[in-house]
């Protein structure tokens, strides 16, 4: 089968479905150091299916609040500015791809494991400090390849979904036997076209392969917060596998067990409540 060359990836870039105004304005306001509660609150009221996800997650029995939330203002003041902004740019991302469709993937999957490395990679970057906003935003889309693929590419996509169930092998393996590149690459060049950061690009592109650094970067953070989320099945995917962890990302992290074990159980008590509100 013909390889994807760069010039077909983005053109398919260029005629993704637009997501939503507000979704753009959250993500970008990740560089904003300026925005405060009542600005986000005024971006994100703008989309009402995005309110009503909001605030659906917001009165979950995941933050136990004793009494009903009804703006985003009020939910902005008790649950705090970064996480509603979370909330609302995950809400945002999934509604934004909801009319597509691909025989043999499972859009739930993919969000089920998307939302879990979001909230690995904040977990993640609270214990090694270093930017939980950005975090959650690199595991919320550092597949996002996989949905351009499948948004320009149905049918040859599905074939990549064959190869992957007859080879038992790794999604991004069976997209470099059909497809000649992988969601990795295409996941960057999308980021690219967003005008995201250099950091945040470079992280997506190379959250299987990660580069060598000097230093615990992002990047690292969602490599392994991916590996994780695989582990722990969070996507109930039947042929969810757990790709190879890079050594030396994992060894600039420095993780301790203990690290591990609170980043499973913080995950583990938060996914469903997240999933149940973004995704119902």
């Amino acid at each position: 089968m013909t390889s994807l060359s760069t010039a077909e990836i983005l053109r398919c870039v260029r005629d993704l479905p637009a997501l939503p105004a507000v979704v753009m304005a959250l993500m970008q306001s990740l560089e904003d150091d300026r925005i405060n509660a009542d600005q986000l609150a005024v971006k994100i009221s703008y989309d009402q299916a995005l309110v009503a996800k909001t605030l659906r997650l917001a009165n979950s029995s995941f933050y136990g609040m004793s009494r009903q939330v009804t703006s985003i203002s009020e939910a902005t003041a008790i649950l705090g500015l970064r996480t509603v902004r979370n909330i609302a740019m995950a809400a945002g991302l999934a509604g934004g791809f909801a009319d597509l469709s691909c025989q043999g993937f499972d859009f739930e999957a993919f969000w089920r494991h998307s939302i879990g490395t979001a909230l690995c990679a904040q977990a993640l970057a609270q214990a090694v400090q270093l930017d939980e906003d950005e975090a959650f935003t690199l595991g919320l889309l550092h597949d996002v390849g996989r949905l351009v693929m499948v948004s320009g590419y149905a049918e040859r996509y599905a074939k990549v979904l064959d190869y992957q169930r007859e080879h038992d092998c790794l999604m991004h393996v069976a997209e470099l036997a059909i497809l000649g590149t992988d969601h990795a690459v295409v996941g960057g060049l999308v980021a690219e076209h967003w005008h995201f950061s250099p950091i945040i690009v470079a992280a997506i592109a190379g959250h299987h392969e990660v580069p060598q650094a000097n230093a615990k970067c992002l990047a690292d953070v969602v490599h392994v917060a991916d590996n994780m989320a695989h582990a722990l099945d969070l996507s109930h995917f039947e042929n969810d596998t757990v790709p190879p962890l890079v050594m030396s990302a994992w060894a600039r992290l420095a993780l301790t067990e203990g690290l591990c074990t609170q980043v499973f159980l913080t995950v583990e008590s938060q996914h469903e409540h997240v999933c149940t509100a973004l995704l119902g």
